[in-house]
C-alpha cells in the first residue's frame, strides 16, 4: 500500500487487528480512539484500506460460527477481521522502518501506540528523529516570532507563544523518553552479560570447580592404606 496517508492507516489497521481480530464496527472503534488523538480519521477511508489489504492477502475475514449468530433476525451477521501470517510480516516491516516519514505529525503517533511490538534500536531512532525535527521547527517559530513580534496584535502574539510552548513541551517529553530508552538499553546488555560473565571468569570458575573435585575423594571410595613394614623382632 502507497505511503502517506494510507500507510499510516495500514499500519494502524494491522496493529489493531494484531492484538485481536475485530468486528469492522469494533475496528472503527478501536481506530477512531487511535487515530482521532493525531488526526481527523475519515471512516470512508476504512473500508477502501480494508479491501485493499483483503486483496493484498494481509488480512482475512471469518464468518462468526453459527451457533453465535442471532437467529430470526433477519440480519447478516458481522464479518470478523483477523491478521494474516502475510499480514503480520508486513507489519513488522512497517515497524521497522524508523525514516523521516515516521518522525513527521502524521505518522509519529501511531508509530508510538505500537512501541511495545517495536525493537529498541527502531523506538530510540524514531524518538530521536521525531526530537530533531521539533527542533527544527523551533528555530522556525522563534525566528519567525522574533521578526514579526512588533506587526501582530496581542492575541495573535499569544497563539504563536501557546504553539511555541507546545513545541517546547513535546522536546521535552522526547528528552525524557529518550533518556529512559537509553537506560533500558544499557540494563538489557548488562543483565546480557551477567549470567556468564564473561568467559574467562565462568572459565576460571569452571577449573576451579574442576580441581576442587579431583582433590576431594569421592563419597563412598574405600582409599587403600599402605601396609606397615613388620618390625624386627
Amino acid at each position: 500500500m502507497a505511503g502517506g496517508r494510507g500507510g499510516v492507516l495500514e499500519l494502524a489497521v494491522l496493529g489493531s487487528l494484531h492484538e485481536t481480530p475485530l468486528h469492522g464496527y469494533e475496528l472503527r472503534k478501536r481506530l477512531n480512539a487511535l487515530l482521532g488523538m493525531f488526526r481527523a480519521f475519515s471512516y470512508g477511508s476504512l473500508y477502501p484500506c480494508l479491501r485493499q489489504l483483503l486483496n493484498d492477502g494481509l488480512i482475512a475475514e471469518e464468518e462468526p460460527a453459527p451457533e453465535s449468530a442471532v437467529p430470526l433476525t433477519g440480519r447478516r451477521s458481522k464479518i470478523v477481521y483477523r491478521l494474516t501470517a502475510e499480514g503480520k510480516e508486513r507489519l513488522q516491516e512497517l515497524l521497522t522502518q524508523a525514516g523521516p516519514s515516521a518522525w513527521e505529525d502524521e505518522s509519529f503517533g501511531i508509530h508510538f501506540a505500537f512501541f511495545r511490538h517495536t525493537e529498541a534500536e527502531v523506538r530510540l531512532r524514531i524518538l530521536e528523529g521525531r526530537r530533531s525535527r521539533l527542533e527544527e521547527r523551533l528555530d522556525g517559530v522563534r525566528t519567525a516570532l522574533a521578526r514579526t513580534r512588533e506587526r501582530l496584535d496581542s492575541y495573535t502574539l499569544e497563539l504563536q507563544r501557546h504553539g511555541l510552548e507546545s513545541v517546547e513541551r513535546e522536546v521535552r517529553w522526547l528528552n525524557e523518553l529518550i533518556a529512559t530508552e537509553r537506560r533500558g538499553s544499557g540494563d538489557e546488555a548488562r543483565v546480557a552479560r551477567e549470567p556468564g560473565e564473561g568467559p574467562g571468569v565462568t572459565g576460571g570458575r569452571q577449573q576451579a570447580a574442576q580441581e576442587g573435585t579431583s582433590r576431594t575423594p569421592a563419597s563412598g571410595d574405600d582409599t587403600p592404606e599402605r601396609p606397615t613394614a613388620p618390625e624386627d623382632n
